[in-house]
């Protein structure tokens, strides 16, 4: 399912506004966070999760910790 959304001017910032409906497919409300992934596609926006979060986080500290390892593993 595909909607269009416009941007707008929220105080200095910029913005979207989610149709109802896909509030109400993601199962978020006002105030709730959300993922922003960049993806070969474009941008994609999921629900945030804290425990997924910590997990990335601790992925990530790996690979900067062992970037020449694998580096080498890579090729």
């Amino acid at each position: 399912m595909a909607n269009t959304v416009k941007i707008t001017t929220i105080g200095n910032s910029a913005g979207i506004i989610l149709p109802k409906e896909t509030l109400a497919r993601l199962n978020i409300e006002k105030g709730d966070q959300l993922y922003v992934t960049d993806t070969p596609n474009g941008v994609e926006l999921s629900v945030y999760r804290s425990d997924f979060a910590e997990t990335i986080e601790a992925a990530r500290k790996v690979m900067r910790e062992n970037r020449d390892v694998l580096r080498r593993l890579a090729e």
